[in-house]
């Protein structure tokens, strides 16, 4: 027999997502309550600040000032956690929420990525559900996607952009010719950065997601710790101009694989070739493409960010909840997630640009190409420009398909060379 009692819904943390939350169950109130079968209702909520405005009417909700209080209360059916934080209040509010036997509904990537495998556990113990939805890659339905409409499928591959604060970043660098600097303090001043950006453009959030993403596209623990993490802050206006020039666009992109060799997991930018969809995914948004032995290639894009799309997905867990629809958190137990040795990046064959400044003088292309071919790595095309004001000269070069451990004892071998004016750039050119 259907239960039509409201499903009741305690928040933590009312900043931009938590106060979405609300106006998305008032705005959207009747569909919901048909497509939940019961009307979801907000009970009680939990914030820093009682009497900052956020643009809602709080007085119908109970004002918890203890967050693990509102955890226990009778009158709330399931916690939402929207305050962040890979540990501290959020990770003490998630173990108490499931200790008590409430569902959790939660947003937090951060403490996903380090603390999932320990909550999935507790979630499975209670039988009760852990939803995650707007943790990845914000309105966009990837998790269900992954978890659900491909649940059939040996994922062999998975990769995206996964942190809009970066693509914003690169697509204006892109548009406009601008420097890196330039365009962080632009996308702060719009509200796409933070006055802190260090965990966006550093490649933190991503790898968050990733690792999230890896677990549940191939049923192996999740494994932060073994991300190779580079950010987009060494990337310049040359880059960019030197990619579109031979046919690529920049992109900071979070790949994971699973094979034989272990599990390989890493955020970096990379060279996107022009007529790849990654390619053309602009601005704040984010895509993700994961690659199925049957379904073939499944591409997902959206808004990864923003008041309206991640309480979508917040919501659209709690309908899940309504609904008693939902399974294990990571789309099987616990212990049959697998634990995957970290995959030796270097024995990874690829094409990679490498750009290099260096001395105007002769025979400094000589001395590159002396190392690379020390190395055993093989030269594709050289592009060198100019002289610039300070003397420096921009070489560009794109080698064939070479291991990765090769391209690392080339640069090593290049390490401390006076021809060289500031380290080299190295960036994958997607296969």
């Amino acid at each position: 027999m259907e239960d039509h009692r409201p499903m009741r819904i305690g928040i933590v943390g009312l900043g931009t997502v938590g106060a979405g939350v609300v106006r998305l169950l008032e705005t959207n109130e009747a569909l919901i309550t048909r497509r939940a079968g019961r009307p979801i209702v907000v009970s009680a909520v939990s914030a820093r600040d009682r009497t900052k405005d956020r643009g809602i009417d709080i007085s119908p909700f109970a004002w918890v000032d203890d967050m693990n209080e509102l955890a226990r209360r009778d009158d709330v059916d399931v916690v939402v956690e929207l305050i962040g934080g890979a540990d501290g209040p959020a990770l003490s509010l998630a173990r108490v929420a499931l200790g008590a036997g409430k569902p959790l509904v939660t947003a937090n990537k951060a403490m996903l990525a380090h603390h999932g495998m320990d909550l999935a556990g507790l979630a499975e113990k209670a039988g009760i559900p852990l939803k995650y939805e707007a943790a990845v890659a914000g309105g966009i339905p990837v998790i269900k996607g992954l978890r659900e409409g491909a649940a059939a499928n040996e994922i062999s591959r998975v990769y995206g952009i996964l942190n809009g604060t970066c693509n914003y970043i690169l697509t204006t660098m892109e548009r406009d010719g601008s420097d890196f600097g330039a365009v962080l303090e632009e996308a702060q001043r719009l509200g796409f950065a933070e006055a802190d950006p260090t965990f966006d453009i550093d490649g933190i959030d991503a790898a968050h997601k990733l690792s999230i993403l890896a677990s549940l596209a191939f049923g192996t623990q999740i494994d932060f710790a073994g991300v190779d993490i580079h950010g987009i802050r060494n990337v310049t206006a040359d880059d960019i101009r030197e990619a579109a020039g031979l046919g690529y666009r920049i992109r900071l992109v979070g790949m994971a694989e699973n094979d034989a060799d272990g599990l390989f997991q890493r955020v970096r930018p990379i060279l996107v070739p022009t007529d790849h969809p990654l390619a053309h995914v602009g601005g704040p948004l984010n895509a993700v493409v994961a690659e199925g032995n049957f379904v073939g290639s499944l591409f997902f894009q959206g808004a990864g960010a923003g008041e309206g799309p991640t309480a979508s997905a917040v919501v659209a867990d709690l309908i899940d909840v309504a609904r008693d629809e939902y399974g294990d958190p990571f789309a099987m137990q616990v212990a049959h997630l697998l634990r995957q040795p970290k995959a030796d990046s270097g024995n990874r064959v690829a094409r990679t640009y490498l750009r290099f400044m260096v001395q105007d003088r002769p025979g400094v292309l000589a001395e590159i190409a002396a190392a690379m071919r020390d190395a055993g790595v093989s030269i594709e095309s050289v592009i060198q420009r100019g002289a610039r004001e300070d003397g420096s000269v921009l070489l560009v070069v794109v080698t064939h398909h070479s291991a990765e451990s090769a391209i690392q004892t080339m640069l090593e071998s290049l390490a401390g060379s006076e021809s060289l004016t500031s380290d080299p750039m190295v960036m994958p050119i997607l296969n």
